[in-house]
């Protein structure tokens, strides 16, 4: 019998999981799955169910959000001969869920976890010892994500986000940078940076490009200066998600690895979650490293 290693976060997004349990539960065993079910009990719990259980199964599914899938994903990237994946998002906001064209329906996602066609997907490495799936960033708004309620988000989705953002406008802070990225160098003062394989950040699909591939070995990389004057902010949010005429403000490039040299210790964002204090980054693209399983009649 075929093995699955069901990883659950029951807080994740209204906790909608626990009326969708059974059914989603009967699906993995008519499929013919031999079940081991981890309810996730606090960060970083799923990276130890995968890395401890993810060797000895065919299959592994994770339902929450973006977090869950950060966590399981980094440690199935631990193991030597890593399982294919299913994934049921059940977050507030579940940006590369989107990305994948993954339903937010759980009982139509937990079918597709057992049904789909494997999809392989780029893995950024960042500094050697951890993993994003889909974006890693610092900056303005970066710690929006990791510092707002659980419950906040499970009432208000994004829109959490959104006001929690506010309140952090008049804190914005410049970084001194060196960005090496490819045969670019960049210096100067930024107030923010993301470097992403996804077509949506914070719920938001106009922040990058539509042509995105999951897995063609490159990064997305947004970079922007410190504005000088107000209207220069407002540019840049205008070129941001107006579609306005480019500015000096904003660098969009594409990348396999880029590697960040600040004057001082940067917090970053990994997937929604506080990624660490770093003094100097390298961010690797490893390409196909994971293989998602998707419907089959949705292209990327």
């Amino acid at each position: 019998m075929k093995k699955m290693l069901f990883i659950f976060n029951p807080r994740s997004g209204k906790a909608q999981i626990k009326n969708k349990l059974m059914d989603i539960l009967d699906i993995f065993a008519k499929a013919g799955y031999e079940l081991l079910v981890h309810v996730t009990q606090g960060p970083g719990d799923a990276v130890k169910a995968a890395e401890n259980y993810g060797a000895d199964v065919d299959l592994v599914v994770c339902s929450g959000g973006d977090g869950t899938l950060n966590e399981t994903i980094s440690g199935l990237m631990k193991l030597d001969s890593i399982p294919d994946m299913g994934y049921i998002p059940s977050g507030s906001t579940n940006d590369f869920a989107s990305s994948l064209n993954l339903s937010r329906n759980m009982i139509t996602a937990a079918r597709t976890a057992v049904a789909g066609i494997p999809y392989p997907v780029d893995i950024g490495c960042f500094c050697g010892d951890r993993h994003f799936v889909y974006i890693a960033a610092f900056g303005a708004f970066t710690e929006v994500a990791y510092l707002t309620p659980q419950d906040f988000k499970n009432v208000l989705g994004h829109q959490a986000y959104m006001l929690e953002g506010m309140k952090s406008l008049a804190s914005i802070k410049s970084y001194m940078l060196r960005i090496e990225c490819d045969s670019t160098v960049l210096e100067g003062e930024f107030i923010f940076g993301m470097i992403t394989n996804t077509i949506s950040v914070g719920g938001f699909k106009g922040l990058v490009t539509q042509d995105v591939a999951l897995n063609d070995g490159e990064f997305e990389v947004l970079l922007i200066r410190t504005p000088k004057t107000p209207l220069d902010f407002t540019n840049i949010i205008n070129y941001m998600f107006l579609k306005e005429e480019p500015n000096e403000y904003v660098h969009k490039l594409r990348t396999r690895s880029i590697r960040i040299f600040p004057e001082e210790p940067i917090d970053w964002v990994l997937d929604g979650e506080f990624g660490g204090t770093r003094r100097e980054v390298q961010i690797t693209n490893l390409n196909k490293k994971i293989r998602i399983l998707r419907n089959p009649q949705k292209k990327q």
